[in-house]
C-alpha cells in the first residue's frame, strides 16, 4: 500500500469537514459555546432572576480581588455581564462587542483572579478572538440586520 493510498480516505474527509463546517456554521457552535460557559458562571452568582446572592458579594470581597472596582459593584457588574453578553451571543447580535466584552473579562480573571487557569482561559481567548476577528456568521441577527 502506498503513501498516496493512504491519504485518500483522510482527504476526502477533510473535504467532506471543509463542506460541511463552513465559518458559519463554526461561528454558531462557538458562540454557543462560550455562552453557556458564562451563562453559567452568571447563575451560580445569583438566585431568581438576577438576584445577587450574599455568597456572590463575600467571593468578591475575599477571592475575587478585582482592581478598582468595589466588590459590591465587582459582583453585580460580572453577574449582569455574564447574562446580557450570553444572550446577545447565543442571538448573535453584537456578536464582536459581546465577544470583547468577555475578552475583557477573561483578562481581568487571568491576571487578578485565576492566573494558573491560563489554559483554560487561553481556549477562552481563541475562541473569542475568532468572533471578534469573524462576527457572528450568517445564522445571527447581526447579519440579518445587516450590522455585521
Amino acid at each position: 500500500m502506498t503513501a498516496l493510498s493512504l491519504r485518500a480516505p483522510f482527504d476526502a474527509f477533510a473535504q467532506l469537514a471543509q463542506k460541511v463546517l463552513t465559518e458559519d456554521v463554526l461561528a454558531l457552535v462557538t458562540r454557543f459555546g462560550v455562552a453557556a460557559v458564562f451563562f453559567q458562571s452568571g447563575r451560580t452568582k445569583v438566585d431568581g432572576i438576577l438576584h445577587i446572592t450574599d455568597s456572590t458579594i463575600s467571593l468578591f470581597e475575599t477571592e475575587y480581588h478585582v482592581p478598582l472596582l468595589p466588590p459590591v459593584v465587582a459582583a453585580h457588574a460580572a453577574a449582569y455581564s455574564e447574562h446580557l453578553f450570553s444572550i446577545l451571543l447565543v442571538l448573535g447580535l453584537f456578536t464582536r462587542l459581546s465577544a470583547l466584552a468577555f475578552l475583557g473579562m477573561t483578562a481581568v480573571i487571568e491576571i487578578f483572579v485565576y492566573p494558573d487557569a491560563w489554559p483554560t482561559h487561553l481556549s477562552w481567548a481563541g475562541l473569542l478572538l475568532f468572533l471578534i476577528a469573524r462576527g457572528g456568521g450568517k445564522f445571527s441577527l447581526d447579519r440579518v440586520l445587516k450590522i455585521a
